[in-house]
Parts: structure tokens; C-alpha cells; sequence
């Protein structure tokens, strides 16, 4: 079956996509990436403990330099040019499946197994490999992997994309993994506590001014504690009180300013998308029908695909979307087969 090199997060997928790994007949290693300044010892330890188990080995490879170009400082340029960044899509892309997949064909491994929830299939027909969801489409996270490579679908393993996180639990209880209970990380690792505006001022090493509210029509309406604070939809946490309930409809980082309107100004019917990864397909030669969501924890909704640049494509969905917001990503699916799916530029009405 070849070799195969396991990132090892610590957790519970990813040892339990080691376990499946070898049960298919690769000849498997592996590896758990230190990111940060200060990492997390007890996961580079659960990993270690699990690869003892499997009798595999083990190796630590130091990719703080490359996290800290590839994803927090692009993570932090996007929020202050006013985006709302997602850094989980950047990290598999540049990451994962870039710096490890690197080191992993470096080291004579064909593939590269990561215990995400997803599939990736080889289609005879189109000559492409498919990007497919999870068996357990609640666990799904294809929306976080749409940006790889066909070059790195090639390689790529997923064996937990069959299973149930309740199996996947079992599977590593009944084979005495000591972080069989463990809890799902929820957080940006380099964010654990959420508190974005603590990190870009502490990454970037500056302050946020405060600047003015505007009404929809240019109008000032109050103060704000700094336009890099809000994210478009937010509603609470505005810092004074209204005649109403007010929204985040729009930033201008410039000029420092939020725009604040009603709930019912915050829906588009038109998404126009840059930078896309075309997957099933491609390119996109006449409209088409998809399902498509523009952030992780939104339902698919209808919509029609239309490719209006080499890297830019228009979605027309049937229902306008709430909150629209620049710098999220917006993924397209035909079934359960990922299209493609790129970062939002703006949505339009």
C-alpha cells in the first residue's frame, strides 16, 4: 500500500486515523507540527503515547516560522484591511497539505493522513479527485479543505470520513488511547480564548483608535471603540444604546468608521467570489445549479453558479443570505461532491 505520514494533533481523530491507517496496510510514521511559541506539551505527549501504542514512530517538526508567515500574519492583515479572516482554510492549504506534505514526500511517504471529516475520491470519468463529505455530515468539514491542490487531493488520506465521532471514540477506547475522552478543540489555536482584538493588538503591537457610527446614509450616529472591533452582522456589544435594535451592515478601516442598520439590510441575494479553487470541475462554462453556504455553520442553500472571470465566480442564491461577509468563504456543492468555493468579496442585493 506504500507509506503514509499520520499528522498527529494529539486528539482523538487523528490517532484513530493513524490506528485505521495501518489496518489498511500502509507502512505508516507519525508527526505532529509544533506552530506556536509556546505549544501545547500535553498534545505532542498524547501524540507520542499514541504512536508508541500503534508502534510507529514519531517525529516533531518545528513549522513555527512558516504558521507564523503562512497564517497569523495574514490572519492579522485581513482583519485590519477590515475582512473577516478564516485561518483554518489558510492552514490547510499552506500548512498541512503544503509545508507537511513537503516533508512528507521528502521522507519517501505517498500520502499524508489528517484526521479530518471528509473523503477524497478519484473520479475515472473527469480525470479529477473529488473532495466528498463526511459519512456523518454533521462533523463534515469539507467547507475547511475546499483550497486544496488536485496535486494534494492526490496525496491526501482521510480515513475517519467514514465513521461517526461516536465511533471514532470507541475505536480509540477500545484501543487504550489515552486521549480517548479528550475534548474537540473549538478556538483558533492561536486565538484560545477568542478575544481577536487582544491578539492583533498584542501580534501588531498597536492600539485601536475610536471612530464614528454612520447611519446607512452617511449620517453620523454615535461613537465606537474602534472599527477593527465589529464583525458585519454583530448586533450586541455595539457600546450605547439605540431607539432600536441596530446591526453591523459595513466598515471602512480607513476612515475607521461602522455603518449600523436594520436587521433587514444585512441580506444579499448575489455573492461575488475571488481567488477560487475549482474541485469537481475545471471551470464552470454555463450557469449551474449548486448548493452553496458562505460560513461554516450555515445550511447549504440553492443557488446558481455563475463563472464570471478565470478566478472569480457570481452566486445567485434563491433566497437572499444574511451577513454576508468579505474575506469568509463561500463553498459550492453538487450532492455531497465539493464544486469549488473561493473568498468573498462583497455581497450584493
Amino acid at each position: 500500500m506504500g507509506k503514509a505520514m499520520i499528522a498527529m494533533s494529539g486528539g482523538v481523530d487523528s490517532s484513530v486515523a493513524a490506528l485505521l491507517t495501518i489496518r489498511l496496510g500502509y507502512s505508516a510514521t507519525g508527526a505532529t507540527m509544533r506552530l506556536l511559541e509556546h505549544s501545547n506539551t500535553r498534545d505532542i505527549s498524547d501524540a507520542q503515547s499514541v504512536c508508541r501504542r500503534l508502534g510507529i514512530g514519531h517525529t516533531v517538526f518545528d513549522l513555527r516560522e512558516e504558521f507564523d508567515r503562512e497564517v497569523m500574519r495574514r490572519f492579522a492583515d485581513t482583519y485590519l484591511s477590515g475582512e473577516t479572516p478564516n485561518p483554518c482554510i489558510v492552514c490547510n492549504k499552506t500548512i498541512k497539505f503544503g509545508v507537511l506534505l513537503e516533508r512528507a514526500l521528502q521522507c519517501g511517504c505517498e500520502h499524508i493522513v489528517t484526521g479530518h471529516y471528509a473523503s477524497v475520491k478519484y473520479d475515472a470519468v473527469s480525470g479529477r479527485w473529488l473532495l466528498v463529505k463526511a459519512a456523518d455530515h454533521s462533523k463534515d468539514q469539507t467547507y475547511f479543505l475546499y483550497s486544496l491542490s488536485q496535486e494534494q487531493l492526490a496525496h491526501i488520506l482521510f480515513p475517519v470520513g467514514e465513521l461517526t465521532k461516536p465511533e471514532v471514540r470507541a475505536l480509540a477506547e477500545a484501543n487504550g488511547f489515552v486521549n480517548s475522552r479528550k475534548h474537540d478543540s473549538q478556538d483558533i489555536c492561536f486565538v484560545p480564548d477568542g478575544d481577536y482584538v487582544s491578539f492583533l493588538r498584542s501580534y501588531c503591537g498597536m492600539d485601536f483608535a475610536a471612530g464614528d457610527y454612520l447611519d446607512l446614509a452617511g449620517n453620523v450616529i454615535g461613537r465606537h471603540g474602534g472599527a477593527v472591533r465589529y464583525t458585519i452582522g454583530q448586533r450586541k456589544g455595539l457600546g450605547m444604546g439605540f431607539n432600536k435594535p441596530m446591526y453591523v451592515c459595513g466598515k471602512d478601516m480607513v476612515a475607521n468608521t461602522v455603518t449600523l442598520g436594520d436587521n433587514a439590510d444585512l441580506f444579499s441575494r448575489r455573492v461575488v467570489v475571488r481567488d477560487v479553487n475549482m474541485v469537481a470541475v475545471s471551470c464552470v462554462d454555463r450557469p449551474m445549479r449548486v448548493t452553496a453556504k458562505v460560513r461554516y455553520s450555515q445550511r447549504e442553500e440553492p443557488a446558481t453558479l455563475v463563472q464570471t472571470g478565470e478566478n472569480e465566480i457570481t452566486l445567485v442564491f434563491d433566497s437572499p443570505q444574511r451577513a454576508v461577509a468579505p474575506g469568509q468563504a463561500a463553498v459550492c456543492y453538487d450532492g455531497d461532491c465539493v464544486v469549488c468555493g473561493g473568498r468573498i468579496v462583497r455581497g450584493e442585493n
